[in-house]
Formats: C-alpha cells, sequence, structure tokens
C-alpha cells in the first residue's frame, strides 16, 4: 500500500480496528523506523503575538475572539536566541518559531525571522517557523537561511474545516504545503482532535495528511485546549483513547515522520502519555508554554522521560541518516 493508492476507506478500516490491535502494530512499525529510545525534543516559541485577523475558533490570538490575551510586536532577533540557547541547554535541539500572522509579508519583519532562523542554525540546533501562508519566493528565502521545516496543520477534516475557520480556505493551506515542498524544506503537518469533529473528520483528515506528496516529515498531534473568550470555550474533552487510536493510525499510515504530542499534553496523565508513546509519538514539546496554551514543566517531562528509559535525539539525525 502506497500513499497513491491509500483510500479513505482503507483509512476507516484501520481507524475502527480494536485499539490494542492498533497500538500493537504500530508499535512494531515505530521499532521498524525509528530507535524506541529516542524522543526528540522541541521548544516552541511564540514571536510575535496576537493580533491575529484569522478567525480560528480554538485560538486565542484571533482578533475575532475574546480571549484575555495581550497583543506583542515581533520580538528581537537576540531576545529570541537567548530563548533559544535556553531551550538548548534544557535539552531541546528543534526550536520552533511561531508569528501569528495570516501570511507572511515581506520586508524588515520577516528579514528579521530570517535572521532568527540563520541564528538558530548556528546554535547546532533544527529551526522550524510556522508564519501563516507562504508564497514559493518566501519559501525559497527561508531555505537559503537553513530553515530546517515548516509548519502548517491542516487543523481538521476538509468537510469540517468550514465550522473552525472561514477567513482562510483548505486550499489556501495546501498551496503553502506547496510551496513549502518545492522549496525543499520538510513539512510539519498534523491537526487538533476535540474541535468537535466526527470520527469520520478525524479519518479524512489522516487520509490527507497520509496522501500528501511528500508526506509530512513532521505530524503534530494537537489536543484542543479550550481556552476563554473562544468559541470552542466549552467544547467536551476528547476521549483520551480517541487520541491514542490517532497516534497509531498516524504511526501506521505514516511510518518515518516524527509523530509530535503537541498542545493539550499538560492534561493528559503519565499513563496515557506513555501508551502513546509505545504507539509511535516520538516527539515532544517541552517549555513552560506552547504559543499561548501552557505545557508541563521541563523537569516532569525529564522524569518520565527516565523513568520509561527514553533519551533525547541528536539534532539534524534524519538529514544524516539520508547522506550516510
Amino acid at each position: 500500500m502506497t500513499a497513491h493508492t491509500l483510500t479513505r476507506e482503507i483509512v476507516a478500516e484501520l481507524y475502527r480496528r480494536p485499539l490494542l490491535d492498533l497500538v500493537f502494530e504500530a508499535a512494531g512499525i515505530h521499532r521498524a523506523h525509528h530507535n524506541p529510545a529516542e524522543m526528540q525534543m522541541c521548544t516552541l516559541l511564540s514571536i510575535k503575538t496576537g493580533g491575529c485577523p484569522e478567525d480560528c475558533g480554538y485560538c486565542s490570538q484571533s482578533i475575532h475572539n475574546n480571549a484575555a490575551l495581550e497583543k506583542e510586536t515581533l520580538l528581537k532577533t537576540d531576545d529570541v536566541l537567548i530563548q533559544a540557547q535556553k531551550a538548548a541547554a534544557a535539552g531541546s535541539t528543534r526550536f520552533c518559531m511561531g508569528a501569528a500572522w495570516r501570511d507572511v509579508k515581506d520586508g524588515r519583519g520577516f528579514d528579521r525571522v530570517l535572521d532568527m532562523v540563520r541564528g538558530v542554525r548556528d546554535l547546532g540546533m533544527e529551526a522550524c517557523c510556522t508564519l501563516g501562508m507562504l508564497s514559493a519566493e518566501q519559501a525559497k528565502k527561508l531555505k537559503d537561511a537553513g530553515l530546517t521545516a515548516y509548519n502548517h496543520n491542516l487543523d481538521t477534516s476538509e468537510e469540517f474545516y468550514g465550522k473552525i475557520i472561514t477567513t482562510r480556505t483548505y486550499q489556501d493551506r495546501l498551496d503553502t504545503i506547496e510551496n513549502v515542498a518545492k522549496a525543499g524544506i520538510s513539512l510539519c503537518c498534523g491537526g487538533i482532535l476535540g474541535l468537535g469533529e466526527s470520527q469520520d473528520d478525524r479519518v479524512s483528515l489522516l487520509h490527507r495528511l497520509a496522501t500528501l506528496d511528500p508526506q509530512p516529515e513532521s505530524v503534530p498531534i494537537n489536543m484542543l485546549v479550550p481556552v476563554e473568550g473562544t468559541r470552542l470555550e466549552n467544547a467536551p474533552p476528547l476521549d483520551i483513547f480517541e487520541w491514542i487510536r490517532c497516534i497509531a493510525v498516524a504511526r501506521i499510515l505514516m511510518p518515518r515522520a516524527m509523530v509530535r504530542l503537541s498542545a493539550g499534553r499538560l492534561s493528559i496523565g503519565r499513563e496515557a502519555q506513555a501508551l502513546a508513546f509505545l504507539a509511535g509519538a516520538n516527539a515532544i514539546f517541552t517549555g513552560d508554554k506552547l504559543l499561548t496554551t501552557p505545557n508541563p514543566d521541563a523537569n516532569e517531562d525529564s522524569a518520565l522521560l527516565a523513568e520509561l528509559g527514553l533519551r533525547p535525539r541528536a539534532p539534524d539525525k534524519e538529514s544524516e541518516q539520508k547522506a550516510a
């Protein structure tokens, strides 16, 4: 089975298999393609917070929501690199920078981001950005600056997407993903669970991710963090086994990808996280925040990984393996 022959029906059948069978298969595939004792440690910093014109129903940074969030201007390069140094000292090997922009505008702000990317790479870390929509030329400039990966999530299924976001189309997202691929930058692309979507929507999202060409290098699996003042502040929590199920299916469908546990991990118990690691998740975000949402304390993560016998993964390991 290849990405070209993978149908939504096949993904649906896989998704609805008994959970423990799914985890067992995913664990075997994970061990065939990755070192099960390694965990990639990543840090995500908001370099420009708030004031986003998009109307994403889950996001505290949207001007259409009423979350208690103070708008901030783009950080200075030196301040970002200080945070990157701290992240590296704490064990992170990938430093991700997020700006609350609808799309990238050429000019001093983008030039500053390019400087940030160069600075992070000079520290020996992988550099990732999530800046909104991106043109082909902008993607090339990021590539030339040394960007390792670009994050641009699909969020949910195409069918459910309009219930969450109306200011940017699904095709807009796919166009940016295509520009990233053409520039030769690794794609970080996943979704958010618990938006009110159905199982069919989760199947559709996983099918779309797995049939992207090329497949994402990184697949972040976010659990909604309901934020007061957003349209989804009262969304009911997703059953934790649905979260595990999505992780296992992502690992089976995208065996070479890094499957990242992203937003929402603070509310997920140690036992569930351990099961997620068994099912193929092999990257986590460290630090006290993921853009604007809370995240487990670094000491808690270190203790959990140590107890499970996991160690940090080296930076740029994938590119080194390809070169070997």
